[in-house]
């Protein structure tokens, strides 16, 4: 008899037979690949994936620091057109939120929140601005509920100040 890990105790393995069929030996498969990629590596993936997306976009509407640029507002009066919220308002909103709510994410602080902040641009983004993008939209919405329902993982500020 050989050894195979259990997917319902990963840390330790259980003695049983070798596998017989294709659904025992997809299982034995199944089991080992859980032990291998926990929510905690799930979670730091998806934390720096979402947070490099909205970084990156937050610092085309910037110079320097957190200066917001003349294109930006631009941007926002002619092409995003937001409703209820004006174009030098809403650009201020936007370029701030990203870079606050990824820096956040990467270092797993105040996860959940963040991760809901950019979820709300995310459908903002969508309805208002480019309902065309949903597939973009659909995944990035796809991470960030990921990290709205198991927060940040263990590798995570969250985790070392018992923030939920």
């Amino acid at each position: 008899m050989s050894t195979y890990p259990t997917p319902t105790t990963p840390t330790t393995t259980t003695t049983a037979t070798k596998p017989k069929s294709i659904a025992d030996w997809y299982n034995f498969a199944v089991a080992r690949a859980t032990q291998l990629v926990g929510d905690s590596l799930l979670a730091l993936v998806a934390r720096v994936a979402i947070a490099a997306v909205f970084f990156l976009s937050g610092r085309t509407k910037v110079t320097g620091f957190l200066t917001i640029k003349d294109s930006t507002y631009t941007l926002f009066e002619q092409e995003y057109k937001l409703p209820l919220v004006p174009p030098e308002i809403a650009a201020h909103l936007a370029a701030y939120a990203e870079h606050f709510f990824p820096l956040l994410l990467v270092m797993g602080l105040f996860t959940r929140s963040a991760a809901l902040g950019l979820l709300g641009m995310t459908a903002v983004i969508e309805i208002f601005v480019y309902p065309d993008a949903w597939p973009t939209h659909l995944t990035w919405a796809g991470l960030l509920l990921f990290l709205v329902g198991r927060g940040g993982g263990a590798w995570s500020l969250d985790r070392l100040f018992g923030i939920k």
